[in-house]
């Protein structure tokens, strides 16, 4: 992974950069250019990531924010897909990135069920009113 350099990018610059995108760049490209400028305002990092790299479970882990003992009951239960390099393991860079998007998704179906607890809530109460 590299990781690139954004402080010293001065406003115009990034002024530039969505006129530019918002004029001449078609849709994909757009979104792109749009997303890379909203982290460059907002003092975030960026990343450079080779999906055909692989890694060991120490960088797995801590690319994720876990502990590596976390990180071997994912390996263990086959949540992150990995390989073995003699007694080592392996775990490919573009590997990790399903496991993330998958975490995300699952976190979101939660918040949305969540949610949506006090709407059914709200629903049965009406219901039984209703009845009663």
């Amino acid at each position: 992974m590299q990781t690139i350099q954004t402080s010293g990018i001065p406003a115009e610059q990034l002024d530039a950069l969505e006129r530019f995108a918002a004029a001449e760049a078609g849709a994909e490209l757009r979104d792109v250019i749009m997303s890379l400028q909203r982290c460059l305002r907002e003092g975030g990092e960026i990343a450079i990531l080779d999906l055909a790299a692989v890694l060991t479970p120490s960088q797995a882990a801590e690319r994720l924010g876990l502990s590596r003992t976390h990180l071997y009951k994912l390996l263990d239960r086959g949540e992150i897909v990995s390989h073995r390099v003699g007694r080592d393991r392996r775990i490919r860079v573009v590997d990790l990135v399903d496991f993330e998007r998958q975490r995300q998704h699952g976190r979101r179906e939660l918040a949305e069920r969540f949610g949506n607890q006090q709407t059914i809530r709200d629903g049965a109460i009406d219901e039984l009113a209703e009845l009663l």
